[in-house]
This record gives structure tokens, sequence and C-alpha cells, in this order.
């Protein structure tokens, strides 16, 4: 019988964390989205970033644009890990609100990531792809056949609906610690911030790469155009 209400307990615990997750990437990304110009102008005053737009960053050496997604990324832990241990206190009657708090702090975190890394969330293909990093970030593998055949409204909400599945089933496994009202604080602290970090982690390995190889296209553009003008020149 206690291996059965705990059965149950987890089964309850797992359907409310894919809720909360649920609702909190759904509002970072309608309501709560970082805003490009703000954080052109914070990379530019705080980071010193000698860039005017976003496409400006395929111009700055890479371990410059490392070290900016490295402090901004470490920023996003700080947040969620005070944030973790003021809902921590109240163990398992605010692990709904807290997951929920979390996962937006985790999707704004990624965002900012995107940008740094020159993608513009202009396009459909941009907000596209700023998904599938989540959801790479989430260890969940989207095929781009679904993309293909889906328009972005409508495949975004199925990649949160995979994100919450497989973030919930995370967090029934070890948020278990937060059964317990004296630890929970410190409990929801570490482990907030090490959830933001391994998925930030995982972000940034996504958009480095993808910028690594838009940097290597525009240099065979570049080079190409460099090589046609000599050629009407001779």
């Amino acid at each position: 019988m206690a291996d059965g209400n705990k059965s149950e307990k987890k089964s309850w615990l797992r359907r409310r964390a894919e809720d909360a997750f649920r609702s909190g990437l759904t509002r970072a990304y309608e309501t709560v989205r970082v805003d490009p110009q703000r954080f052109l102008f914070q990379l530019r005053a705080a980071y010193g970033l000698p860039i005017v737009t976003f496409h400006g960053v395929y111009s700055v050496e890479m371990s410059r644009l490392d070290d900016v997604a490295e402090s901004v990324l470490r920023s996003g832990m700080k947040l969620a890990a005070a944030e973790g241990a003021g809902f921590g206190l109240g163990g398992i009657l605010t692990i709904v609100p807290d997951l929920g708090i979390l996962s937006a702090i985790t999707m704004r975190t990624i965002q900012k990531l995107s940008l740094i890394y020159g993608f513009e969330l202009n396009t459909d293909d941009e907000i596209a792809e700023l998904w599938i990093a989540a959801a790479s970030a989430a260890g969940v593998d989207i095929s781009r056949e679904l993309l293909e055949k889906e328009v972005v409204n409508r495949f975004v909400p199925k990649v949160i609906q995979r994100i919450a599945a497989r973030a919930s089933a995370e967090v029934v496994e070890k948020w278990a610690g937060r059964l317990i009202p004296v630890a929970s604080s410190a409990i929801g602290c570490v482990l907030n911030y090490y959830f933001v970090r391994a998925w930030g982690q995982r972000a940034m390995e996504h958009f480095r790469k993808k910028h690594l190889d838009a940097r290597a296209r525009l240099a065979a553009e570049q080079q190409s155009l460099s090589n046609s003008s000599g050629t009407l020149l001779s």
C-alpha cells in the first residue's frame, strides 16, 4: 500500500510539474520573451561588444562571444538559484509555481544565447531554431520533418509539450528532496542552479555550432566575391 501511495504521489507530482513547465514555457514564448533591442544595448553597454546590429557578432572574436555567453548563462543560473531558494521554503506546496518561473528563466536565458550568437528570432525559421535548441537542451530530439510539415504557430506548442514532458520526468526524479521542509530551500537553490546550467550549456553548444557554420558560409561568400572582383579587374 505504501508503494502504491508513493507511486500515486509521484504520478500526481509529474502531472503538476508538466503543467507548470508547459505554462512557463508558453508564457516565455508569448509574453516575457527577451526584447532584442534592449538586449543589444546591454551587449554594447555592459559587455562592450562593438556591434550596432546582431549581424555584427560575426566579426567579433569567438572567444569574446563565448565569454559573454558564459556570463549571461551564469546570471541565469544565479537568478534561478535565488528563485529556487525563495520558493523552496514552501517545500512541496510551492514546487509548481517554482517550476513555472524556472522554465521561464531557462527559456529567457536560451533566447539571450540565441541573440549572442547572431540569431535574432525575426523569422519563422529563427523562431523554430530557438525551440529546436530548447528541445536539444532538454534532451528531446525534434525531427526536421515535423518542422517542415508544420507552421511555427502549430510547431511551437508541440515542442513545448515534448519539452514539458521530458523536464517533468527529470524533476520527479531529482526534486524529491523538496518534500523535506527544512532542507527544501537549499535543495531548491542547488537544483535550480544546475538545471539552468545543464540546459544553458547544451543550448550554448547548439547555437555556437550554428554560428560557426554561418560564419564559415559568410567567409566563403566573401572570398567568392573577392575572387570575382579580382577577375573583373584583371
